[in-house]
């Protein structure tokens, strides 16, 4: 079948098409790292990509994120005559019908395998005991946190973890160092992205604390990592816990 040309802005949306959507994308984001081997065209990065080179590949869709990517880029793409599908997602339920949307939008008739293994993956998820408490940075020079309405925040809440400033009235807010110290959560959450937090670059700044050290694709990525994250992420979290 002919499939519509598809440019990618958004890693995980990437790997979700590449997957399920074979021959269909011919560019993405220089972020764009799965699957391994992935041959298309590179367009930039995820926050300045190169409108004019996007518009040369003349793509039928262009799949972006509202949080991913930026407003004036989108605006330029479609001043260009380009068609962009922008997404939302800041739920699991919210992920599993943005790719729906996204897979239809780019020629998908059946639905894919990893996509049902990944809610079935999701839906055995025991409910959680009492909840363990949390800080999630996700940057640091400034120290940057998970705040209110976020997709990270609610895999931790699936999994028993409370996000402390999961009631912030900003998404990802600034929050001095000492203050995140001063809340003595059970649990300190250090992804490796957007940030690169590792075992030498984050658990130093919060003694005396468990630090979990968890890959950004399993909390942040909405795509095929999603049908193994739960059982990934549980593991992150309880040896972060384990002495």
């Amino acid at each position: 079948m002919n499939r519509p040309r598809v440019v990618s802005l958004v890693p995980s949306l990437t790997e979700a098409v590449a997957c399920s959507a074979p021959g269909a994308l011919v560019g993405a984001t220089d972020w764009c790292t799965h699957p391994a081997g992935l041959d298309v065209v590179r367009i930039g990065g995820t926050k300045n990509p190169e409108v004019a080179r996007i518009a040369a590949l003349a793509p039928d869709l262009v799949i972006a994120n509202e949080e991913e990517n930026r407003e004036p880029d989108l605006a330029a793409l479609r001043a260009a005559g380009l068609h962009v599908l922008v997404t939302e997602v800041r739920t699991l339920p919210g992920a599993f019908g943005e790719l729906d949307r996204v897979l239809t939008a780019c020629g998908v008739t059946a639905r894919p395998r990893w996509l049902d293994e990944a809610e079935t993956a999701w839906d055995a998820v025991p409910p959680p005991r009492a909840p363990l408490t949390a800080v999630v940075p996700v940057w640091r020079r400034p120290w940057m946190v998970l705040g209110r309405d976020t997709f990270a925040g609610d895999l931790l809440a699936r999994l028993g973890v409370r996000h402390l400033h999961a009631g912030h009235p900003e998404r990802y807010p600034r929050i001095p160092l000492d203050e995140l110290r001063a809340a003595r959560p059970d649990l300190v959450v250090l992804p490796d992205e957007p940030y690169r937090f590792t075992a030498d670059d984050g658990p130093e700044a919060f003694p005396g604390l468990p630090c979990a050290l968890v890959g950004g694709r399993h909390l942040t990525w909405y795509g095929p990592s999603l049908a193994e994250a739960p059982a990934v992420l549980a593991r992150a979290l309880e040896a972060a816990r384990t002495p």
